[in-house]
């Protein structure tokens, strides 16, 4: 599996390779601003692009605005954000095209090299992959004014939780210890209470969710 990595930082960009490499990827390009990074996207095509949001000459959203344009201009392609911080913007921004693979990571998630490595590769494979802190954002955010959210069991919103960061149903069964039967009547509860279509589609349905719970419906 191919990737393109863009990190500003060389020691994290360094590990982050050797992670990767450790890991079985093959990396096409590690670059450190958004040139490079525009240039490594639309010249090597890879299967997943792992990019810093804050990247040269800017040092404000070069990189997701790289990768944004990389998926307008081969639509589908799987791309990774790593963040500093908790920015919803981005998040939205990046979730607003629902072809192919996406996700968003903080840089503490970095260190947990399963974790993380796993978010690349559920990323790559067309899956979502949403660090946790994002997730429980966007639920304290809509938890005063959006009753339907209100409405949820305790029960439900820890499996909405699982849901917003990429899991399946046989996923959260196991992270919750139940069978995944239970876990699809949680589902299909959640959804009728937030008034979402019901999907067997991973990805879509986490992405209408993410929509929900940010107030893009």
């Amino acid at each position: 599996m191919r990737v393109v990595l863009a990190e500003d930082l060389f020691l994290l960009r360094d590990g982050l390779v050797r992670m990767l490499q450790a890991y079985g990827f093959e990396i096409a390009a590690a670059v450190e601003s958004g040139p490079e990074l525009a240039r490594a996207l639309a010249e090597l095509e890879p299967d997943v692009a792992v990019v810093d949001v804050r990247l040269p000459p800017t040092h404000t959203d070069e990189g997701l605005q790289c990768a944004l344009t990389a998926r307008r201009e081969r639509p589908g392609l799987p791309v990774l954000v790593l963040s500093q911080h908790v920015e919803q913007l981005y998040a939205r921004e990046l979730l607003a095209d629902g072809n192919g693979g996406v996700g968003y990571l903080l840089k503490d998630r970095v260190f947990d090299a399963d974790g993380f490595v796993d978010a690349v590769r559920r990323v790559a494979a067309g899956g979502t992959a949403m660090d946790p802190q994002v997730i429980q954002q966007l639920l304290s955010r809509r938890d005063a004014g959006d009753r339907p959210l209100g409405r949820l069991t305790p029960r439900e919103r820890e499996v909405l939780e699982l849901m917003a960061q990429g899991r399946s149903n046989a996923g959260i069964a196991a992270q919750l210890v139940v069978t995944e039967r239970a876990i699809a009547k949680h589902t299909s509860n959640i959804f009728a209470k937030l008034g979402l279509e019901v999907s067997d589609d991973d990805n879509r349905r986490v992405l209408a969710v993410l929509a929900h719970l940010d107030g893009d419906r």
